[in-house]
């Protein structure tokens, strides 16, 4: 489990640097949220394309929705796609990608606290809590400078906002998926949530001035991104707590701030601070997981 999600990790942390890329490819303005909200809803529909076929060619067989599953993809494309990335999308074109990175490690906090108090479906112990905030101090310590950084609130208030309706999301796959094969709503959310925000954008006066080889292909990478890590982490959510699960994406604001630094100038990271990073989210992950260990045995 902790190998699949550090790729998932891996991959969702890429997606930091590669719309900021994206934006530059594209000449694509902080200030032109339909553009913005245009260029995410043409990559997420490219990603449940590219779910559905890999998938039903995985599996042998066409993903197609059942008419029970068909509110289940709509809720899921709400909070899944819509909600979480318009703001996340917004919210990357007036901050950094490494401060973005922090702001969306508290998505953890929000998965655990949801999952215990409004679809009961664990408990909140205290390894879980203590596991959750060893694990964000580790995000902290990664980019503290980022963290305690002044200036205006948009884009951070913004990415909160993601982070909630990410950690619904996470939430609503793990409900749906004992009755719906996670890989098939995966898909299908991401075309729908797509195309909302495709129309969003072009109604509101988005549009892609500048198309060029580097900007289709940053697109089609971050389509992959989605299109991969979403679909193994609906597995992943499928099997396993969502304590469990959710607490692994600390990993994913350090790749996050690692990538950034490599590839997005004027971002930078310390390699001191990674490692104690790295330390304190691989603690963080051992002991939520400890405590789920020690359940399981213990029936």
């Amino acid at each position: 489990m902790w190998l699949t999600a550090a790729v998932c990790c891996l991959l969702w942390g890429s997606a930091f640097p590669a719309i900021k890329l994206g934006y530059s490819y594209l000449d694509i303005k902080s200030g032109d949220n339909a553009t913005i909200i245009l260029f995410a809803g043409i990559r997420f529909f490219l990603a449940g394309v590219l779910t559905v076929v890999l998938f039903s060619a995985v599996k042998r067989k066409a993903l197609i929705p059942k008419k029970t599953a068909f509110k289940k993809i709509a809720v899921l494309s709400l909070f899944q796609t819509v909600i979480q990335y318009i703001f996340f999308y917004l919210g990357l074109a007036y901050t950094s990608g490494e401060r973005g990175s922090v702001i969306s490690g508290a998505s953890v906090f929000f998965a655990i606290i949801i999952s215990a108090f409004i679809f009961r479906s664990e408990k909140l112990g205290a390894n879980k809590i203590i596991g959750s905030v060893i694990g964000f101090a580790g995000v902290i310590t990664v980019s503290l400078d980022a963290f305690v950084s002044t200036g205006g609130f948009t884009g951070e208030a913004f990415i909160l906002i993601s982070s909630i309706s990410y950690a619904f999301s996470s939430n609503f796959i793990k409900e749906y998926s004992k009755t719906e094969e996670p890989t098939m709503l995966s898909g299908w959310q991401f075309m729908a949530g797509g195309a909302v925000m495709v129309i969003f954008g072009l109604i509101f006066g988005g549009r892609l001035e500048v198309i060029n080889a580097s900007g289709i292909l940053i697109t089609l990478y971050l389509a992959f991104v989605s299109a991969a890590a979403y679909s193994l982490w609906s597995i992943l959510l499928k099997y396993n707590e969502v304590s469990r699960v959710a607490v692994c994406s600390f990993m994913t604001p350090v790749f996050g701030c690692i990538l950034s630094a490599l590839f997005v100038r004027g971002e930078r990271f310390s390699v001191p601070a990674i490692i104690i990073s790295l330390i304190l989210v691989a603690a963080g992950i051992i002991i939520v997981n400890y405590s789920s260990k020690i359940k399981k045995d213990n029936i």
